[in-house]
């Protein structure tokens, strides 16, 4: 009797497509969110913030993500984007070196960008609860019970996109969340009369500046460093005379540059640890699943291009519901997939973010590289995906 009842259950399960709440609304969220939602799957997205909020974030993008951006409907010429064509890299001491970007890239805000996207799944029929912070997520064999304020919610899905670092990952009991990580990231907007069609990479004594127009007139600044150096100079305006402007290259900049902000953006406790991509039967997308060091990757990119996996898979395995067999099923095929396509680029990527921020290191590959004209080209393709 009971296994009939079973039987009978799973058979109903499988005649509707499962409701999927997704858990934080930055790019792979939200484009999860429409991707499903067209799909036909009731989707549910909460957000802690209200929309529209700013990141911390180097808000560039490789062109890798133009192709799929217009099918999702998103063009970033129309919301304002910068064209970036060159690279300038810097060592700690002022050294600079130069090079094209083969397929290029743009520079636009995650202000203007996660909006946009919003205003998009609003449209579409996307359910959002904003500004409320989810509390815990429990999985009771069958179905999600999400805790959010005095609320609860049900879902048979639930996919995790809800950053860098969460009380979520707390409460999943994360290995990474227990690895005290030794980086900070701060970024401004600011604007002065500096290049349009250029990323800078700068370095300094342990880590490195990002620095890219963005949509306006406006420019991203952002920097990712020690924490060290944040409890040695007590305040960022000092740390950044003490630590940052000994690079002449980033001196000139901050001394050029009309800051937008009178605060900065910033965020502690940046870890690169290897994370887990199915925690709990939750789908981890975007940065909850694995981000690559800054300095040479393409998170964003990284983040859409997971979306439309994750998305993929759910599409063609659970269009007709979802049980326990179909639920295995697509985890095993999301971390097949997700590693195929990601798993080399976030070890380059943090292989090469122990060269950098390094002053003797970043000193000695800046001069190596002055010498073989392909090395910095070869070095972007490593941590870039082909157009998707």
């Amino acid at each position: 009797m009971d296994v009939g009842l079973q039987v009978a259950d799973n058979n109903l399960q499988m005649k509707q497509r499962p409701s999927i709440f997704v858990i934080g609304g930055g790019l792979a969220g939200l484009t999860n969110a429409i991707l499903l939602n067209r799909a036909g799957f009731p989707v549910t997205l909460a957000e802690r913030k209200t929309y529209p909020f700013h990141k911390v974030c180097g808000e560039y993008v490789s062109n890798e993500v133009l192709p799929f951006l217009r099918t999702l409907g998103v063009f970033p010429e129309q919301l304002g984007a910068s064209r970036i064509s060159k690279l300038a890299l810097s060592s700690a001491s002022g050294r600079t070196l130069s090079s094209s970007l083969d397929l290029g890239g743009f520079g636009l805000s995650r202000f203007k960008l996660d909006h946009a996207l919003y205003q998009l799944a609003l449209h579409e029929g996307v359910h959002f609860i904003e500004g409320e912070k989810v509390n815990d997520v429990l999985y009771s064999g069958k179905i999600f019970e999400i805790s959010i304020g005095g609320s609860e919610f049900q879902a048979d899905m639930v996919i995790g996109s809800f950053g860098k670092r969460s009380n979520l990952d707390q409460r999943l009991m994360r290995k990474f969340f227990y690895k005290r990580s030794p980086y900070m990231a701060v970024k401004y907007f600011v604007r002065g009369d500096f290049a349009h069609d250029t990323i800078h990479l700068d370095n300094f004594d342990g880590g490195y500046c990002g620095f890219n127009k963005i949509e306006e007139n406006l420019f991203c600044l952002c920097y990712l460093t020690e924490n060290k150096h944040l409890r040695t100079y007590g305040s960022i305006p000092a740390m950044e005379q003490e630590v940052l402007m000994k690079n002449p290259v980033l001196k000139r900049l901050f001394e050029k540059a009309e800051f937008v902000w009178e605060r900065p953006e910033s965020i502690n406790e940046i870890a690169f640890e290897r994370k887990s991509l199915v925690d709990r039967h939750i789908l981890m997308c975007g940065d909850t699943a694995g981000m690559i060091a800054p300095l040479c990757g393409n998170g964003m990119a990284m983040a859409f291009h997971s979306a439309k996996i994750l998305s993929g898979h759910i599409i063609s395995l659970c269009k007709d519901g979802i049980n326990g067999q179909v639920r295995a099923q697509l985890e095993q095929e999301y971390t097949r997939s997700w590693h195929r396509e990601f798993a080399f680029r976030l070890k380059v990527g943090r292989s090469i973010q122990r060269l950098f921020g390094k002053p003797v290191l970043s000193e000695f590959l800046l001069g190596a590289m002055r010498y073989i004209p392909s090395a910095v080209p070869a070095l972007v393709s490593k941590t870039h995906g082909e157009p998707f």
